[in-house]
């Protein structure tokens, strides 16, 4: 009797957690609009906590010290905006000169594809619309993306706010909830550094990739180098699909400038070994100082995450994955699955973590 009673209550607690796995994808899926600010927001308070500890220590109060940290914030942030807005200018008044050499290239590409008998996606039974769709694809993708960089003022504003109410949050909660505070708060120190290490490893991943961009169009001539170097910094905080795509538009960009395919050809297998080089040496070397998931569960995160939230999903999959792991991990009844999806490294970093307390 004992025993059927343990297999019904274990059947509930499946379908329970099933049900409430359903219910927690639909509210991310349709929350976007407040969930989305809220994460980014808190993203980028955690990962500028330091800097606030850092003024504290050499400003005579708390309140310049803030003030501070959110004028440095801001600062980086201006100048974020500006360089998108720039490289997104410098790509839109470049298509719109060369037009005609697009449009060209793109008759050429469909004549051979037509010779062929090799299907094109988007060209309908009016080949000459191919183009047209192409380019209003072209046009979306950069309206959204003048679209997210805007929605980031919001989260500016979240952050401008939210910074100085941290502590007093952490003292109410301290105070609501005695038994499991330290949990608590050992969960969010948990979050905050993974988000931390997160960022620090792509931002350097990112310029050294941008960086590596921009020197090898100046060495083959290309125009927009730094252009194509900013695309690249920016693609690369997008796993593993950002690294293929930032090879495309230069390689694309260089037939139009140099004609023929030699040279189109040689940008594309530079950019492409650029590419290979850091994902095998750099990037593994960074990721062995923070949290490391593996490679199928990146490219499944970056799925689901883009499915929920679109691009900021994208961008913010491995960050979400990992604080996602980090809670699961931090309950006995989910840290069973928390260890199969990525292996020791959590469990390792939640040990080192509770003997640098002890």
């Amino acid at each position: 009797m004992a025993v059927s009673e343990n297999n019904a209550d274990s059947i509930r607690n499946r379908l329970l957690a099933f049900i409430a796995v359903i219910l927690g994808v639909t509210a991310l899926r349709y929350g976007y609009s407040f969930l989305m600010p809220a994460f980014v927001a808190a993203f980028i308070i955690a990962a500028a906590w330091p800097l606030r500890d850092w003024f504290c220590e050499r400003l005579p109060s708390t309140v310049l010290a803030y003030a501070a940290t959110i004028l440095t914030l801001f600062l980086l942030m201006l100048a974020f905006f500006g360089i998108v807005f720039f490289s997104l200018g410098r790509v839109a008044m470049s298509l719109a000169d060369n037009q005609e050499s697009f449009r060209t290239l793109y008759d050429r590409l469909m004549e051979y594809a037509n010779a062929h008998n090799i299907p094109v996606p988007f060209l309908s039974d009016d080949e000459s619309s191919g183009y047209d769709r192409l380019a209003t694809m072209a046009r979306s993708f950069l309206a959204a993306l003048y679209a997210v960089v805007t929605y980031l003022g919001l989260i500016s504003v979240i952050v401008i706010l939210g910074f100085p109410e941290v502590p007093a949050l952490a003292r109410r909660v301290s105070q609501q909830y005695r038994e499991g505070r330290e949990e608590l708060f050992e969960t969010a120190a948990a979050i905050a550094s993974s988000f931390r290490s997160y960022l620090l490893m792509t931002l350097i991943a990112s310029l050294i990739t941008g960086v590596c961009s921009t020197l090898l169009s100046f060495a083959f001539g290309l125009e927009l180098a730094l252009t194509w170097g900013v695309l690249n910094f920016m693609l690369n905080f997008v796993p593993v699909v950002g690294n293929i795509i930032g090879i495309i538009p230069p390689a694309l960009y260089a037939v139009v400038q140099f004609g023929g395919w030699q040279m189109p050809l040689a940008i594309f297998v530079a950019f492409g070994l650029m590419q290979i080089i850091i994902s095998n040496f750099a990037y593994p070397w960074l990721q062995s100082k923070g949290v490391s998931l593996p490679a199928v569960i990146i490219v499944l995160s970056l799925l689901f995450w883009s499915w929920c939230w679109g691009m900021v999903g994208s961008l913010f999959a491995v960050p979400l994955t990992t604080m996602s792991l980090i809670i699961l991990w931090h309950f006995d009844a989910s840290r069973r699955e928390a260890r199969i999806v990525s292996g020791d490294k959590i469990d390792e970093e939640a040990q080192n973590k509770k003997g640098e307390q002890d």
